[in-house]
C-alpha cells in the first residue's frame, strides 16, 4: 500500500485516524502497532513475520544491553550481525552469488532469488540505531515491547523513511499530546507531499521515460536527465513530507529530510540538504566510529570513501550504485582537499551550475541499475549527452508539452513558494484561501490517480 493511492487516502487513513482518536490514550500505541502491521503486510503478508522477528530480537537485545554490563558489547555485536545478516540475505544474496559465478565460473553456485521486503533498508537502520544508542547510554532501553514495536513499524515512515532514530521519538512514544493545530499541520504537509508526488514527480517520470527512449539529440537527453532529477527529488521529498504529515496527525514530530538540495553551490552542501536522515545515520554510526576527521587527513579521506561506498551499496544490489557512491565520495574528497575554496571564489551562479551538472550526471549513474540495462544501457545513453544532433522535432514536441510542469518544478525546487507562503499566512482571509487550495490539490491529485496508471514510487526498492 502506498500513500499516493486511493485505497490509502480514502479507506485506510480515515479508518486509522477515526479509531485512533476515539481510543483512550493508553490503547493508542497497541492500535497503531496493529495498524502498522496491516499496512506493511497488505502487499506481502509473509514479510510481517520478518519484521516481528526483528522487533523481538532487538527489544530483547536492548534490555540485555542495559542490564548486563559485562556482556553488553557481545550482545550488541550479535544483534547487529542478525540485523545486517537479514538485510544482506534479502537484499544482496542474489547479487553476491551472481558476481561469484562471474569471478569463479567453475564453482557454479546456485543463483539465489528472494523477494526484497519493502523498506528493509530503512527499518534495519532504525533498529540498529536503537541498540547502538542503548549501548552508548545515549538512550534508555524501552521496556514496553508494544511501544518499541510501534517505533519500529510506525507506518508513516516504515517503508521509505525518513530514518527516525529512537532517541528522537523516545518521549513521544508514550507522552505525545495530539492537538488540532498539529493535526492541521499534518494535513497540510501530507497534501504538500501528495502534490509533489502526483502532480510533479509522475509527469517528470513520464517525460524522462519518453526522452530516454528517443534519439532526440543532446539537448533532448539533458532535458530528460533534468526531468529524472526532478522526478527523484519530488518523489522522495514528497514521500518524506507525507510521512512527516502523517506523523503529525498521530502526534509525532519527525525531523525534516530534505532542505531544497538543488539550490546547493557545492556537492558538500547538496549532501547536507538531501536525504538528511541517511546522512546523519552514516555520520553518527559509521563515519565518527571509524575516527571521523580526528586521525589525520589521510584517514579522514579513507573514512569518507568507506562511508560513500556503503552509501552506494545501501541503495541497491547493483554495481551502478557502488559506482554512484564512489563518484560522490571522490567529488567530496576533492572538495575537501581544495575545490571548496576554489568554488567560494567563483560567482555563486557558476558554482551553483557546476554543482547541478555534477548532481544531474550522478543521477544518470544512479538510474541505470541492472534491472534497466545496467552499465550497457548507461554506456549507450551517456554519449547522447555529449554528441550527435542537438534536438529532433519529435523530442522538441514532447518537451514543449511538458514545459509548464518543468518550469514549475524548477520554481518548486527553490524556497520561493515556501517563503511566499510564510509571508502571506498571517494575512486576513488566508485561512479560507489555504483551505480552498488544499481542496483543489486533493481534487487534482485524486483525478490524477484515477486517470493515470503511472504512479511508481522510486524508493520502494531501497
Amino acid at each position: 500500500m502506498v500513500f499516493s493511492s486511493l485505497l490509502f487516502m480514502f479507506v485506510f487513513l480515515p479508518i486509522v485516524l477515526a479509531v485512533y482518536y476515539l481510543l483512550p490514550k493508553k490503547f493508542r500505541n497497541a492500535f497503531l502497532l496493529v495498524a502498522d502491521l496491516v499496512f506493511y503486510g497488505w502487499g506481502e503478508p509473509i514479510m510481517v513475520f520478518l519484521m516481528i522477528f526483528s522487533i523481538v530480537i532487538n527489544y530483547l537485545a536492548g534490555l540485555l544491553i542495559s542490564k548486563n554490563e559485562k556482556h553488553q558489547k557481545a550482545i550488541l555485536i550479535i544483534s547487529v550481525i542478525i540485523d545486517l545478516g537479514m538485510l544482506g540475505f534479502f537484499k544482496y544474496a542474489g547479487f553476491i552469488t551472481k558476481n561469484l559465478n562471474v569471478i569463479l565460473p567453475f564453482a557454479n553456485i546456485p543463483a539465489i532469488t528472494v523477494p526484497l521486503p519493502i523498506g528493509i533498508s530503512f527499518y534495519t537502520f532504525q533498529i540498529m540505531s536503537y541498540t547502538i544508542d542503548v549501548y552508548r547510554r545515549d538512550t534508555e532501553a524501552q521496556k514496553n515491547i508494544v511501544s518499541f514495536g510501534t517505533y519500529v513499524s510506525l507506518f508513516p515512515q516504515l517503508i521509505a523513511g525518513p530514518i527516525v532514530r529512537y532517541r528522537d521519538v523516545d518521549k513521544q512514544l508514550n507522552c505525545r499530546k495530539e492537538n488540532a493545530e498539529q493535526l492541521a499541520r499534518g494535513v497540510r504537509l501530507f497534501l504538500l507531499g501528495l502534490s509533489k508526488k502526483v502532480l510533479l514527480a509522475n509527469p517528470m517520470g513520464l517525460l524522462w521515460d519518453s526522452l530516454r527512449e528517443m534519439n532526440g539529440g543532446a539537448i533532448s537527453s539533458w532535458v530528460g536527465v533534468i526531468a529524472f532529477s526532478f522526478q527523484i527529488y519530488f518523489d522522495f521529498s514528497g514521500y518524506s513530507d507525507m510521512a512527516r504529515g502523517l506523523g503529525n496527525m498521530l502526534g509525532f514530530e519527525f525531523l525534516e529530510n530534505f532542505n531544497f538540495p538543488y539550490i546547493s553551490k557545492s556537492i558538500t552542501e547538496f549532501w547536507r540538504r538531501w536525504h538528511i536522515s541517511l546522512g546523519t545515520w552514516f555520520r553518527e554510526y559509521v563515519y565518527i566510529p571509524l575516527g571521523g576527521n580526528r586521525k589525520g587527513k589521510a584517514r579522514t579521506l579513507i573514512n569518507l570513501l568507506i562511508v560513500w561506498l556503503l552509501t552506494g551499496l545501501w541503495h541497491g544490489a547493483s554495481w551502478n550504485f557502488v559506482l554512484w557512491g564512489v563518484y560522490f565520495g571522490v567529488i567530496l574528497i576533492i572538495e575537501k582537499l581544495f575545490l571548496l575554496k576554489a568554488l567560494e571564489k567563483l560567482p555563486k551562479i557558476i558554482s551553483h551550475l557546476c554543482s547541478l551538472f555534477l548532481i544531474a550526471f550522478g543521477w544518470v549513474i544512479f538510474y541505470f541499475a541492472d534491472d534497466v540495462g545496467g552499465f550497457e544501457a548507461m554506456s549507450e545513453f551517456i554519449p547522447k549527452l555529449f554528441g550527435g544532433s542537438l534536438i529532433s522535432a519529435d523530442s522538441l514536441s514532447v518537451i514543449l508539452n511538458y514545459l509548464p510542469t518543468l518550469v514549475f518544478c524548477a520554481i518548486a525546487s527553490t524556497p520561493l513558494i515556501r517563503n511566499t507562503y510564510m509571508r502571506l499566512r498571517n494575512r486576513r482571509g488566508f485561512i479560507f484561501a489555504e483551505v480552498t487550495a488544499a481542496a483543489v490539490i486533493l481534487i487534482l491529485c485524486t483525478a490524477g490517480l484515477v486517470s493515470n496508471s503511472y504512479n511508481p514510487f522510486l524508493y520502494f526498492k531501497f
